[in-house]
């Protein structure tokens, strides 16, 4: 009889830890989300054809990517959200990226633009990476500067060295300063 109520026990225990739902580890839920938005990253900026010109951003909400920014080439529009939906831990891609226009006059102002500011002392050498920090968004002869300066004066320089391109209407500056690590 002992057993018996033994075994029914351990039954009821076996089928109560079946049915109850496992306490979700929110550490390991947070350290799946920051390898996920890791690899969204790495994914987005080894695209192709992403470069200086261009500027991508993303948010990620459980399983659910909105893109965001400005592209100079239409098909990087659809190389983003191609790259980011075959991220694992990604369900929904939404692709708000926006195509710049099409334009000579500010393809010339890009060009000027970006020698103005990486032919400046100490900016130059952030010019040799795959895809300079600073990225240059121009739109019908305004121009947005976007991305990441290693400190303030370099992106106060950046901004005065935009301003002064003949042909450019506006200059925002939108540089974050890097953080010290």
């Amino acid at each position: 009889m002992k057993k018996f109520f033994a075994g029914m026990i351990l039954t009821l225990i076996t089928a109560a830890a079946a049915v109850m739902p496992v306490a979700a580890n929110p550490n390991k839920a947070a350290e799946d989300n920051a390898k996920t938005i890791k690899k969204i990253r790495k994914e987005l900026v080894t695209l192709p054809f992403y470069g200086v010109f261009d500027n991508l951003a993303f948010k990620y909400e459980e399983g659910v990517v909105t893109l965001y920014g400005q592209v100079s080439r239409p098909t990087l529009k659809t190389d983003a959200a191609r790259v980011v939906e075959r991220v694992e831990g990604v369900d929904q891609v939404i692709n708000k990226v926006e195509v710049l226009p099409l334009s000579g006059f500010d393809n010339r102002i890009r060009l000027a633009v970006y020698r103005a500011i990486y032919r400046q002392p100490g900016l130059d050498r952030l010019s040799i990476q795959a895809v300079p920090p600073i990225h240059i968004i121009v739109k019908n002869g305004d121009v947005t500067l976007e991305g990441v300066a290693p400190n303030k004066g370099d992106a106060t320089r950046a901004f005065i060295a935009a301003n002064g391109v003949s042909g450019v209407f506006s200059v925002k500056n939108n540089l974050r300063i890097e953080s010290s690590k």
